[in-house]
């Protein structure tokens, strides 16, 4: 009787997501992608506010993607062994604390420490979230389900990088600043509560899991050593004791991690890994990609403080970006199957060079100028969007399986890290030239520069600032020809 009883009882079924939960783990990357990132176009307006000088505050607009890097790979590790959606809440408290931190930040000596420690944790947040809620997304949808879920996780990830100029500017000029960052919290609270009943979720793993602790502090010392330095160096002056100093705990303490790192029995960062030539490349040309988001911070600056724009109007202009990726980012999908992943990621970033020249000119009119940004900015996002798949594909496909994770993780780590220098390089080069007129006078010679001339150190500071960010498209494309093999197919 009991046997046929037994007989009779189905098996649990496993869970399955839906689309409460799906829209809940998307407010948690859209409050970083679309609230938190709204910085690199409203940073004028918060430090005038605040009373914050041009070089913290590009501390405090690069502080988050900073963080993001650092911890991105340790957090993906710990989420698979204490639970993806404990990682997932634990992201989305930090969101909010670091949203509620940046919100109410006093105006005076306190403004600085008060919205750095608020940006850090909203890269912390960001560090939890993108690992552990994809690893999510895959474990709780199947087959079709999955593919649109993971293209929902995109647009979330990628619509949000494209439009938060534009809703940062709007915001701040209709509703102040502040209120960004109270909407950031209060979606992070929706997600919260969107996710509410979901079970847990982990890695079968075996074996005692050992946290890499002396080597994560290692490198955290060494890139926020050198973050500060690269920062503040103008500052403080590049030849100062503090300059010095920090360049040499940058150096120490790198070669401090590379050291734990080959030694380390289970390294968060696997060197073996950069044995594979194509994953080398394509992550090396992740890193500078990505850094080509100083091209946003500089140009929207340029517009706002040689132009006399407003945040909103500078925003707008960025409008065909945020089209251009959400259009266009399948697009590279089909042209990795047909071509595989070398060419896509050539004409990605041509077309991403392409985009800096048109945003460059700052020698002319204003109206003028306009225009060609608004092209610049779509064409831009046509870029980003063909090189990004195909990017992941050749970093990833090429890979053993037991190093599929890890792998993932240093190539999410590259992006966030190429993003954090390209933008504190990019804000640092702008800044420092536009304050001193003399350093760049030679262009006079070179360029005419037409309409006002009261402005000129602000237009020839933001075309050499633009010039580094080409610079890092051509490192990119070198990058990809020496080592993505030619014709390799997806594997689909």
């Amino acid at each position: 009787m009991e046997n046929n009883m037994d007989a009779n009882v189905k098996p649990e079924r496993p869970y399955q997501g839906n689309d409460r939960l799906l829209f809940g783990i998307i407010m948690g990357v859209v409050a970083f992608w679309l609230f938190a990132q709204t910085t690199l176009n409203i940073a004028p307006d918060m430090g005038r506010d605040l009373g914050m000088d041009a070089s913290m505050m590009n501390v405090a607009v690069a502080v988050t993607s900073l963080f993001s890097g650092i911890f991105i790979v340790v957090v993906g590790g710990l989420a698979d062994r204490v639970g993806r959606l404990k990682i997932t809440r634990i992201g989305f408290y930090l969101s909010i604390a670091g949203s509620l931190l940046v919100a109410l930040t006093p105006r005076g000596q306190l403004a600085a420490p008060v919205i750095l420690s608020g940006r850090a944790l909203q890269g912390l947040s960001a560090a939890c979230i993108m690992p552990a809620s994809l690893a999510l997304v895959k474990a709780f949808w199947d087959g079709p389900e999955r593919q649109r879920a993971i293209s929902m996780w995109s647009i979330g990830s990628w619509g949000g990088s494209g439009l938060c100029s534009l809703v940062g500017g709007l915001m701040s000029q209709n509703f102040g600043w502040r209120s960004i960052f109270w909407v950031a919290a209060a979606v992070s609270v929706l997600g919260l509560w969107m996710m509410h009943g979901t079970p847990e979720s982990r890695a079968e793993t075996s074996g005692e899991y050992k946290f890499d602790l002396f080597g994560v502090l290692a490198f955290m010392v060494t890139m926020v050593a050198l973050q500060v330095l690269v920062t503040q160096g103008n500052k403080l002056g590049w030849t100062s004791p503090t300059s010095l100093g920090l360049l040499a705990a940058t150096v120490l303490f790198g070669w401090l991690f590379v050291r734990i790192e080959y030694k380390a029995s289970r390294a968060f960062f696997d060197f073996s890994l950069f044995k594979n030539a194509t994953y080398t490349g394509a992550t090396i040309s992740n890193f500078l990609v990505n850094g080509t988001a100083g091209t946003l911070i500089v140009s929207l600056q340029l517009v706002q403080i040689g132009g006399n724009l407003n945040a909103q109007q500078a925003g707008f202009l960025t409008l065909g970006y945020a089209i251009a990726i959400i259009a266009f980012i399948r697009v590279g999908e089909k042209l990795l199957q047909r071509f595989g992943p070398r060419k896509p990621m050539i004409w990605g970033c041509l077309i991403t060079g392409l985009a800096i020249l048109m945003v460059s000119p700052a020698n002319l009119l204003l109206s003028d100028y306009k225009i060609l940004a608004s092209v610049g900015y779509t064409l831009f996002g046509v870029g980003l969007a063909f090189y990004a798949t195909p990017s992941t594909d050749a970093a990833l496909s090429n890979l053993p399986a037991a190093q599929t994770g890890s792998g993932s993780g240093i190539y999410k780590m590259a992006s966030s890290l190429g993003a954090a220098f390209g933008v504190a390089i990019s804000a640092t080069i702008f800044t420092a030239l536009s304050g001193d007129s003399a350093s760049v006078n030679w262009l006079d010679g070179v360029i005419t520069f037409v309409g006002r001339q009261d402005n000129l150190a602000v237009r020839e500071a933001a075309i050499v600032a633009l010039g580094f960010n080409l610079l890092m498209v051509v490192m990119a494309i070198f990058s990809i020809v020496l080592t993505v093999p030619k014709g390799a197919k997806a594997q689909v």
